[in-house]
């Protein structure tokens, strides 16, 4: 399927979803959804993914639920009265893992919001432990606070920190000690769906974001291999 933008009619079905999140609702709407929001998201996985390549040639970009698609409905223990999603995720990842804990670039969109990240939105305990063991290298903390600064720069958001104290084992002195304090590291942009959106622009636009976050992208790769060596080290 040729990407030509994300339809104005998904939009429609998810603002729908809002006012009628039920799973009788959805199933007897389900072809909508096959029709204007699945096969646009494969098709854009697929076009996204090759232009991705040649950033990083070793991208995931696999048009499939629990690859690059994610599953609409949510996990019902926790959302007995909204099963429904009603915001689009997508994601490409780089590495062997996980993919929620391998390096990404990630997009998701709703009737009134559009948002692109790169990099790893939560850690996971060991993917914690060994970003704390891995910015422990000067080279490392040095590299990762530059490459924040200019994407701050650039207009892209940081996260702040999760937690409001230095870990004790850090060296809490150190000039970017504040990185210790983070649980994930990734950077963001935000928006709202426009013409860009519904037509094959949003490739392009997606490309130059994902491009200008590439230099965090690669670090947070790095910092997955190092987790992957330190396991192996250690017999895990």
């Amino acid at each position: 399927m040729l990407f030509q933008g994300f339809p104005k009619e998904g939009l429609v079905l998810l603002s729908e979803i809002e006012k009628n999140n039920t799973k009788e609702w959805f199933e007897a709407n389900r072809e909508r959804h096959a029709r204007y929001i699945v096969r646009p998201n494969q098709a854009f996985v697929e076009e996204m993914g090759e232009h991705l390549q040649i950033l990083v040639p070793t991208i995931h970009a696999i048009p499939k639920v629990n690859k690059s698609l994610f599953k609409i409905y949510r996990d019902s223990r926790f959302h007995p009265s909204d099963p429904i999603k009603t915001r689009i995720g997508l994601l490409f990842w780089q590495g062997g893992g996980h993919r929620m804990q391998s390096s990404s670039f990630y997009m998701h969109y709703a009737p009134h919001e559009l948002f692109w990240a790169a990099g790893i939105r939560n850690f996971k305990p060991p993917l914690l432990s060994a970003y704390r063991e891995y910015i422990q290298k000067h080279a490392e903390r040095e590299a990762l606070h530059q490459i924040l600064q200019d994407l701050k720069s650039q207009g892209y958001q940081i996260p702040e920190p999760h937690y409001k104290r230095c870990p004790r084992e850090m060296d809490c002195e150190d000039a970017h000690s504040y990185l210790y304090r983070y649980r994930a590291m990734f950077a963001y942009s935000s928006g709202t769906p426009n013409r860009t959106f519904h037509s094959a622009r949003i490739i392009d636009k997606s490309f130059g974001i994902y491009e200008a976050m590439l230099p965090l992208q690669q670090w947070v790769y790095r910092l997955t291999l190092h987790q992957r060596e330190s396991e192996m080290r250690h017999g895990l």
